[in-house]
């Protein structure tokens, strides 16, 4: 599978002079058990249309309003008053670097207790990080690792996490169908690749290509009755799942920067209190005496802006309603994935409910290749507009798409209407 945060490539054509401040342009718990086929809502197979306009997202963002940006679970989009935040905050340590480079840890400190309130964490066991390839890399050196030990992890897992598994032990790679019809049966498999050599299963929380619930709390328990620990990659967990920490991995990493609406490189590290005394900084910190987890946080004179206005993103969620935001977002995704299968080869995925990702499987002979995805997807910006993943499949590669508040229906209706003249010449 793809790398989720893989750069997305040149810009979809020349950005507008300026682009307008927009919530948008034209063009609470577990997620329920996953279903397969077209969204429920109409008996035609199509979702009711989501309201065109979320209420207090007017001018949130500052994208360009010329592209339909259907793609937030890649990279985020950072809302306007957290990006006003960061910059306060960069005024301040610019106005007097000594104040604020002495007084960092206990700034972080505070913000971390921020974030553990939403995130429903102990703020003692959460440090942040820049991203989750740094936490899996942070999570795998502090477990005991033996000659002969393997990691189980799935061909679902990001690039860079399934090759910091490989640096550390043996590795067993379970293969996941994508057309798998529910949770139970994403359980089985992985339960069934496990050997008596399993120490460690690296788990996606949310897959990103295929947009559905593997590391469930089901899942959690069983490898942990079997003595496995389990590391997390939950990099689409904060802000977009309720309870993110659900079923309490042993290592569980998540993006902020991605639904949590936190600036770029803000992310956070979550250590089970057994394991905490062995995690350390990947790099030699002047507070390593006080150990997990302020020296992982400690950097010396780094950019620490993006970390201490994360939490601004989450309480913006708050404000907003975030039951409400992710409802919103899961209808958007829904009618834009109803939409396109109605498209001739096009067939959905099977789904966990209420996340704000959809996926389907392009046709055979179409983006079979990372090669042949990246030419696909780019020619989706460059010709429609309009940002989307595309990930690789031998048989047949897939297409993603994302709701985000400032999404309106008709932009995937731009991208249905557009599609199917690009898949005949793929």
């Amino acid at each position: 599978m793809p790398d989720r945060d893989r750069p997305e490539g040149p810009p979809a054509g020349p950005p507008t002079a300026t682009a307008r401040q927009t919530g948008g342009r034209p063009s609470g718990g577990e997620p329920a058990a996953p279903s397969g086929g077209r969204a429920p809502g109409r008996p035609d197979g199509r979702t009711d249309v989501p309201a065109r306009v979320f209420p207090g997202t007017e001018g949130l963002f500052r994208l360009d309003p010329s592209v339909a940006h259907l793609n937030h679970g890649s990279f985020g989009a950072v809302p306007v008053p957290v990006q006003e935040a960061q910059a306060a905050l960069r005024a301040l340590a610019h106005a007097d670097p000594d104040a604020f480079f002495l007084g960092v840890c206990d700034r972080l400190a505070g913000a971390r207790a921020r974030i553990a309130a939403h995130l429903g964490a102990d703020p003692d066991g959460l440090a942040f990080i820049a991203n989750a390839t740094e936490g899996a890399n942070l999570a795998l050196d502090a477990i005991p690792f033996a000659d002969g030990d393997e990691i189980l992890v799935t061909d679902h897992g990001y690039g860079t996490v399934v090759a910091a598994a490989a640096r550390r032990a043996a590795v067993t790679t379970v293969a996941l169908d994508p057309l798998l019809p529910d949770e139970d049966a994403v359980r089985e498999a992985v339960l069934a690749g496990l050997t008596p050599r399993t120490k460690a299963a690296v788990l996606d929380h949310v897959s990103s290509p295929t947009a559905r619930l593997i590391a469930s709390p089901r899942l959690l328990a069983d490898l942990r009755e079997r003595g496995v620990t389990t590391v997390v990659d939950g990099a689409h967990a904060p802000g977009m799942l309720a309870d993110p920490l659900a079923g309490r991995a042993d290592f569980w990493f998540g993006n902020l920067h991605k639904w949590g609406y936190a600036p770029s490189g803000s992310a956070v590290l979550a250590v089970a209190p057994e394991h905490r005394h062995r995690v350390r900084a990947l790099v030699p910190s002047w507070e390593d005496q006080h150990g997990f987890p302020r020296s992982v946080e400690y950097r010396a004179t780094a950019d620490y802006t993006g970390w201490l206005a994360a939490p601004e993103g989450l309480d913006l969620l708050q404000r907003l309603d975030a039951p409400r935001v992710r409802a919103h977002n899961s209808a958007l995704a829904a009618h834009g994935a109803s939409l396109l299968a109605e498209i001739p080869g096009l067939t959905p995925l099977p789904h966990t409910e209420g996340l704000a990702m959809r996926s389907l499987r392009l046709p055979p002979g179409t983006a079979e290749t990372p090669e042949d995805a990246v030419a696909l997807r780019e020619e989706i910006a460059a010709r429609l507009r309009v940002r989307v993943l595309v990930w690789p499949r031998p048989g047949g590669g897939g297409i993603r798409v994302c709701g985000q508040v400032y999404n309106r229906p008709e932009e995937y209706e731009r991208l249905a209407a557009g599609l199917p003249a690009y898949l005949s010449r793929a």
